[in-house]
């Protein structure tokens, strides 16, 4: 049986050290070929051996693509 896969648009911000601060973008929105949300923001994460961020101030937002 053939699972079904969507496309999804990813990009990670990493959120401010101070409230005054603000927000860095990460990773910019990149395409993910995945079969839900969650499988598309660890591939994203996995597959971006550069990323220097923060994982506790770490967000990874996700977008379906329709």
């Amino acid at each position: 049986e053939r699972r079904k896969t969507m496309l999804f648009e990813v990009a990670i911000l990493e959120a401010a050290k101070k409230k005054d601060g603000k927000e860095r973008l990460a990773m910019k929105p990149t395409y993910v070929i995945a079969k839900d949300s969650q499988s598309a923001a660890i591939s994203a994460v996995m597959d971006n051996k550069d990323l220097k961020v923060d994982k506790q101030r770490m967000l990874v937002l996700v977008r379906p693509f329709a």
